[in-house]
Order: structure tokens, then C-alpha cells, then sequence
């Protein structure tokens, strides 16, 4: 039996085309973006266009993607990763400081930033400069420096054409 509750619905709330709305994603199928004035509203159109393009798909004979169904077996719950030394001294001070270990410390700084991720996602405000990861490069404005060498009148140009 076909469950459209299956897949990886994604909504959230933002400004679109200047309005607040919320908007809802399906993971398995990237072409699909609803809109919506309230969270659920914008989960059910998911849901619809799930079942209606499931329709779509079997009269045309086509496979529908299958639901992505990930579980905790998927992960280890251990990661490696290489960082700069002067980062490394920094965050074993800041969990010696804290009185915790390294690991205890680093679990905790990527819980508290995936709470600012999730609730920005969820509540719809800004917390982006909080927990922005990258820097953002501000945009300069670039003045072309040229200088004529030579130039020729519109008429000479027409001569040599």
C-alpha cells in the first residue's frame, strides 16, 4: 500500500516573494516545493502532490521513488576529523575549562549549533549570523582601471571595416 507520509517532508518557515510563508520539500522528489500559509497546510499539499505524483507516475508506467529510510544503523556515532592545531589547543582549553573532555566538549558545541539551526528552520527568525559556519565575503564594487591607448574617430572606423 502507497504511504505518502513515507518520504522526507522538510517544512519550513521564510519570507518568499516578500511574505511569510511556510514551505514544504520532499526529499525524494527535488521538483517538489509547496507553499503555504500555516506549517500544516503546507504538509498536507506535500502529502498531495506525493499521492498525485504517484498517480502520474503509474499511469505513465514510470517507477515512483521509493521512500528514503534511513535508521541508526546508517551511523557509527563516530566521526574523525583533521583540524589546525591552534584549534585544537583552543577547544581542549575551553573544555578543560569547562571541566569536561574534548569529546564531551565537541558533542556539546555541535548539540548547541544544531539547536540554533533547527530553530531558525523552525521559527522562521534569522539566528543565521549566530551560527553561520563560513565567513560571508562582503561584495566590493570593482572599477575597471583602463586607459585609451589609441582611438580612432566613428569615420576612420568605418574605413577600415
Amino acid at each position: 500500500m502507497f504511504d505518502p507520509s513515507n518520504y522526507t517532508i522538510t517544512v519550513r518557515k521564510d519570507r518568499f516573494d516578500g511574505e511569510d510563508c511556510f514551505e514544504a520539500r520532499v526529499a525524494e522528489l527535488p521538483d517538489v516545493a509547496e507553499y503555504a500559509d500555516s506549517f500544516m497546510e503546507a504538509y498536507e499539499l506535500a502529502i498531495d502532490t506525493i499521492e498525485v505524483t504517484e498517480k502520474i507516475f503509474s499511469a505513465q508506467g514510470k517507477k515512483m521513488p521509493k521512500p528514503v529510510v534511513q535508521t541508526d544503523d546508517d551511523y557509527s556515532g563516530r566521526v574523525t576529523l583533521r583540524i589546525a592545531k591552534s584549534l585544537h589547543r583552543a577547544l581542549a582549553q575551553a573544555a578543560n575549562n569547562e571541566g569536561v573532555s574534548l569529546n564531551q566538549h565537541l558533542t556539546n558545541v555541535l548539540n548547541y549549533y544544531t539547536g540554533y539551526a533547527q530553530a531558525a528552520s523552525i521559527s522562521g527568525h534569522d539566528y543565521e549570523p549566530i551560527w553561520r559556519t563560513s565567513p560571508q565575503v562582503e561584495k566590493q564594487k570593482i572599477t575597471p582601471n583602463l586607459r585609451v591607448v589609441r582611438s580612432i574617430s566613428a569615420g576612420k572606423i568605418a574605413q577600415y571595416a
